[in-house]
């Protein structure tokens, strides 16, 4: 008997909330699977919800490669899928997926079409299989262009496409029915949003309030701030609802687009909006609108470097590059430092010669964004890099006079190593317990439809949909836990390597470029925390019983120094 295991993928939540098309695939299957009396039925099948064949590549889709490394591991003879198209729709990626899957003993077979996977010598079997994807690949992107086109016609009309509702609305079920019979969404207006953005382009237009200040006006107001998305406002909020023409009463289409794999946003003449407005979703009027992004496109004029300074000399302070910017943390805040450098322009008297330097700065992205923030929201370069140079440099002196303390610097790698090991398997484990909650809804959904749920079809959407939003917020979590694994080690190797090409860690910081210094860093630092008058460097590797400190602070790796407040 050969093991057999179903692919099933639905690529959007419609088809998994409520034409049947998740459970009508697996009925199909499994019927296909008992014609054949050699076959047996595994009770694991790799299903893919909501997830493009089209526009995902294999490497990024979870399912194949869980079905791949399954193979690899012998537990299945065959995978069968409804249509070839449930496999993907990459002319040569899938190809080649079904090629490593047939390298490890096991041949797909679809419904429709029988056994798909040529034999490995079978050259023109897999010439056939090309075809056969490419075939594909241009069906959906003639589909792609002609759902586009649609889409244009539809929003020019006034029709909202779908997705999620900005801020200031919620969907709500407008009692119409589309063609594939689904319940069709307006979108209504939220009294108490509508008023904040209302206010937003009071501040916009009248005071003109730059996206940042308007979210730190917010944020300090009581009332504003509960009524924020995700908590609190920042800037890039306050910009995307300023820019929005659906506040004026017009749908818009095309306000980004989708390059290699990314979205980026596009001007606005490149937009498709509705002709009319819809006065039943307006919240700012027309003329108001315009003259909001009139006024914001002036403000942001002023902060193009004029034309009489295309010809300016420019003295750079720095190349660009700042050596302490994967690790420096605001301090009050916890949020990461970016970088803020900035150009002075002067002209020098005598001459009349034009000038201008670079300044680098870290700069506090919460508070640049509008967040409340005490005391500073950032700090230049040249005052905070020295500190931290400093005490490097003397950790780094202590631990080359000191060759006996290697064992302890590896046992405290491997312990940190298996604290973070039992915290990334801690939130795996969370995101498999959300996950498997969602299979079993998902599971439901035909009962649901039928009636023989508690809930009704509506409501385990809607627990599905925020069961999702956990999944994908867990996943966060553990990416972030993964990368922080990683991030660990300094090995003895690497350290080595540095001592051999470095003599002394002064002598680097004061002949080395920005590059090395900040690789350097990262080797060695795991965080630094600065404010205004002090700054907390905390190491990767505990050497508090070496060098001199200034004052140790509660954890075993961690230096804290002081810095006059100038």
């Amino acid at each position: 008997m050969k093991k057999v295991r179903m692919l099933l993928r639905v690529s959007s939540n419609q088809q998994l909330e409520l034409d049947g098309d998740l459970s009508v695939q697996r009925e199909i299957v499994k019927d296909y699977v008992k014609k054949h009396e050699e076959w047996q039925l595994d009770s694991k099948e790799y299903f893919e919800g909501s997830n493009s064949g089209y526009k995902n590549s294999v490497a990024d889709r979870n399912v194949l490669q869980n079905a791949l490394q399954d193979a690899q591991a012998k537990e299945y003879d065959i995978l069968v899928a409804y249509k070839d198209d449930r496999i993907g729709r990459l002319m040569w990626e899938i190809g080649a997926y079904v090629m490593a899957l047939k390298k490890c003993g096991v041949d797909i077979y679809t419904v429709k079409d029988g056994c798909i996977s040529p034999e490995t010598d079978d050259t023109m079997g897999q010439m056939m299989l090309a075809l056969r994807y490419g075939n594909a690949q241009k069906q959906s992107a003639d589909t792609g262009m002609r759902v586009k086109d649609t889409a244009q016609k539809l929003v020019q009309k006034g029709k909202f496409m779908g997705g999620k509702a900005p801020y200031g609305y919620k969907l709500e079920l407008s009692g119409e029915i589309s063609k594939h019979g689904r319940a069709l969404h307006h979108l209504v207006i939220v009294p108490e949003q509508a008023e904040v953005v209302s206010y937003i382009y009071d501040l916009s237009l009248n005071k003109e309030y730059g996206s940042s200040k308007i979210a730190s006006v917010l944020n300090r107001h009581e009332t504003y701030k509960n009524l924020a998305p995700n908590d609190t406002w920042k800037g890039g909020t306050i910009t995307s609802i300023l820019t929005n023409p659906i506040y004026a009463g017009h749908t818009a289409y095309k306000r980004r687009e989708r390059i290699n794999g990314q979205y980026h946003r596009l001007d606005s003449e490149n937009w498709i909006t509705s002709i009319d407005a819809n006065e039943s979703i307006m919240i700012i009027d027309g003329d108001t609108w315009n003259k909001t992004q009139e006024r914001r496109k002036r403000r942001g004029d002023k902060y193009i470097k004029a034309l009489e300074h295309k010809d300016v000399n420019v003295i750079r302070k720095n190349d660009g590059m700042l050596a302490l910017i994967d690790v420096l943390y605001c301090g009050y805040c916890g949020s990461k430092m970016t970088n803020g450098s900035k150009y002075n322009y002067w002209t020098i008297k005598g001459t009349g010669e034009k000038r201008a330097s670079k300044i680098a700065i870290y700069k506090c992205q919460n508070a640049w964004q509008g967040v409340t923030h005490v005391k500073t929201k950032q700090i230049r370069a040249d005052m905070i890099e020295p500190i931290v140079f400093e005490s490097i440099a003397q950790y780094i002196g202590k631990l080359q006079e000191n060759e006996s303390i290697f064992n302890e610097i590896e046992n405290n790698q491997n312990q940190e190593k298996k604290r973070k090991q039992a915290e990334l398997k801690k939130e795996k484990q969370n995101l498999e317990n959300i996950q498997d909650k969602i299979r079993i809804m998902e599971e439901n959904i035909p009962n649901a439809m039928t009636g023989d749920y508690p809930l009704s079809l509506e409501e385990l959407v809607a627990i599905i949909k925020k069961h999702k939003e956990q999944a994908q917020q867990q996943q966060d979590i553990v990416t972030l836990k993964e990368l922080e694994l990683k991030s660990t080690s300094v090995s003895i190797n690497e350290w080595e390597d540095i001592k051999n090409k470095i003599p002394t860690w002064q002598d680097v910081f004061l002949n080395a470029d920005v590059a090395t210094k900040r690789v350097l860093v990262n080797k060695l630092v795991e965080r630094i925390d600065v404010k205004k008058t002090e700054v907390v460097i905390r190491f990767k590797i505990n050497l508090n019983d070496f060098i001199p400190q200034p004052r140790i602070c509660g954890d075993s790796h961690t230096i804290l120094c002081t810095r006059d407040s100038k």
